[in-house]
């Protein structure tokens, strides 16, 4: 599975025509996004496939999938610890071999982790965990690695480089890692290409 995850900075960053090239370049079998908005709802209009978004609750953003062949069953928003700003949800999408979780975690260094070991503890056991996790360092999720590019993806207030778009799995191997370039967005696309451990 050739897997992109990119945070689309919501209020002024990458466009539909942005991501309809990604696709087209990278034929991705599985986008993931973050901060998405109700203009990316017709993305699969411009490029085919199937597409769920997921809003934050009480914001106009969120987070949204799509895939160029039918999802498995539709991706399932499941409630996240809640943050002190913004309710956290993960996006769940269940593939044949095993399952990813789509995120935008929360800023604070304890309550992400917090927030990654939940959702390792409702993945199945092959699973893999993508997007802005806004953590920085290693996991501390027993069992899991860390597989993302480690190259920043992010510079925070344009100063300071942080790896935060990440790839996180478990009883999956990684074959392939690259960052993509990150065009109107703050943030960098990641691709990985995963497979089930032997």
């Amino acid at each position: 599975m050739r897997i992109v995850s990119w945070n689309l900075l919501h209020r002024a960053g990458a466009t539909l025509d942005e991501i309809e090239r990604l696709v087209h370049r990278e034929q991705p079998d599985l986008l993931l996004m973050q901060e998405t908005t109700r203009e990316i709802d017709a993305l699969p209009a411009r490029v085919g496939g199937h597409y769920a978004r997921d809003p934050l609750p009480g914001r106009l953003h969120g987070l949204a999938a799509w895939s160029p062949e039918p999802f498995v069953e539709a991706p399932a928003a499941i409630m996240l610890q809640p943050g002190v700003l913004v309710r956290r949800v993960c996006q769940i999408v269940r593939l044949h071999e095993f399952s990813v979780a789509n995120v935008h975690l929360s800023h604070g260094q304890l309550l992400n982790r917090r927030q990654l070991r939940r959702i390792f503890e409702i993945l199945p056991r092959r699973a893999a965990v993508l997007g802005d996790c806004n953590l920085v360092g290693p996991p501390l999720v027993p069992g899991v690695r860390d597989v993302g590019p480690k190259q920043a993806t992010h510079i925070a207030g344009n100063m300071v480089p942080l790896r935060l778009d990440r790839c996180f799995i478990r009883e999956l191997e990684c074959h392939e890692v690259r960052l993509l370039a990150k065009g109107a967005s703050d943030h960098h696309p990641i691709m990985v290409k995963l497979t089930p451990a032997s």
